[in-house]
């Protein structure tokens, strides 16, 4: 009895587990572990849009660093990626889709000096830069190439002082301009003995200093270092101290608008009741008075029609609404509107002539509703023959103090 109930249990449990494994579906050699991990969702545009804004912000600054140039060149890759609706969507910090896709010019038609062999003697010539391309070669390679036709026996060199504007043209043209230190470096590694450097700044400014002080770190490794006048000269004590320098600027620069105009004299567009607006950055700079100087210069020329004013509204007087109350006050009724800056660059079509900002010189002369007409003129000083000249004198008297 005992070994047929042995013999029973034996069979019901080998059905048993028949049973389970017939549950299982046998396995297949090629079988594989089932994959449940989904595919990443696709970058929206918008999330595309925003990886080069960062890109573009990420190199919006004052200091170069050993990946600035690998930087320059992801964001330029990234934007050349995006669709042309992608790039309008671009928006950051400070970038925004004119940072690569504003036309301003041909690029190929500057020079950025920045090649080696220079010699004993340099002339480095030193602005604080403009990423619009037709001012740049304009503007600075003008005032560059007057100095090297003047100095045939020197090497001239170029160096920015704004980085952010050098990144700029970096990434978006693949035009490499040394700062101020790299142009520095690059004539020590050259073995230059006599440097003078020629700044395009209008005064002795903030950028002045800055540079004088870049100048001053390299004093023991370069036999002689002389800084030449900026535009303007002398800054003087007070806002009625005029020189040479202001008095040869105010010709030409107002000569130039007026022709500019269709007028033959400054005295011509007076008489039509045409007023010449001179708009200048204006700094918090102590050498602020430049700018009142040059309204003084300008009385003392006779010129009635010419009013200085600054983007920065330093001095007071040269603020926006207080010009335009000046002018209107004068009975002018037509305005031409001009930069007092060496380069025509962003403030001279962004600050002054961008019709579409609000806050823009020619949205406020236009929301006053105080004149008949007002034109705008993007031109430089840079390239005025007479500007060029009075450059290539202030680097002559550096050259004649090495004697």
């Amino acid at each position: 009895m005992k070994t047929i109930v042995k013999i029973l249990c034996m069979a019901l449990a080998v059905c048993m587990i028949a049973c389970l494994a017939g549950c299982k579906a046998p396995a297949k050699p090629d079988d594989k572990p089932a994959d449940n991990t989904a595919e990443p969702a696709a970058k929206t545009d918008k999330e595309l849009a925003d990886e080069v804004a960062a890109l573009i912000d990420a190199i919006y600054v004052q200091t170069r660093t050993d990946e600035t140039d690998a930087q320059c060149a992801a964001a330029k890759a990234a934007w050349d990626a995006l669709t042309d609706a992608q790039k309008e969507l671009v928006e950051g910090e400070e970038a925004d889709p004119d940072y690569f896709g504003r036309d301003t010019g041909d690029a190929s038609k500057d020079d950025p000096r920045n090649s080696d062999e220079i010699g004993e003697k340099e002339l480095l010539v030193v602005s604080f830069g403009t990423s619009f391309n037709e001012s740049r070669a304009l503007d600075i390679k003008g005032i560059e190439d007057a100095i090297a036709a003047a100095f045939p026996d020197w090497s001239v060199r170029r160096a920015f002082t704004a980085q952010i504007i050098i990144n700029h043209v970096q990434a978006r043209d693949g035009e490499k301009i040394d700062n101020m230190d790299q142009a520095l470096e690059r004539a020590v590694a050259n073995g230059v003995k006599i440097l003078v450097i020629q700044p395009t700044h209008l005064m002795h400014g903030a950028e002045y200093d800055e540079l004088k002080e870049a100048a001053d770190r390299y004093a023991d490794k370069i036999e002689k270092i002389v800084i030449a006048e900026p535009l303007l000269g002398e800054v003087g004590a007070d806002a009625s101290v005029v020189n040479a320098d202001k008095e040869a600027v105010a010709k030409a620069v107002a000569a130039a608008a007026a022709a500019d105009a269709g007028f033959a004299s400054v005295e011509e567009a007076e008489a039509a009741g045409t007023a010449l607006v001179l708009m200048g950055h204006g700094t918090s700079h102590t050498a602020k008075v430049s700018y009142s100087q040059m309204q003084a210069q300008m009385n003392a020329l006779g010129y009635k029609n010419v009013f200085i004013g600054t983007v920065e509204g330093e001095p007071e007087e040269t603020a926006c609404e207080a010009v335009i109350e000046a002018v209107s006050v004068a009975g002018y009724k037509n305005v031409v509107l001009r930069p007092l800056m060496v380069v025509a660059g962003d403030h001279a079509n962004n600050d002054m002539a961008d019709p579409e900002d609000p806050e823009s010189w020619i949205s406020m002369f236009t929301a006053s509703a105080k004149f008949e007409k007002i034109d705008c003129q993007i031109a430089g000083l840079g390239r005025l023959a007479e500007v060029q000249a009075l450059y290539v004198a202030h680097a002559q008297a550096a050259v004649d103090s090495l004697n």
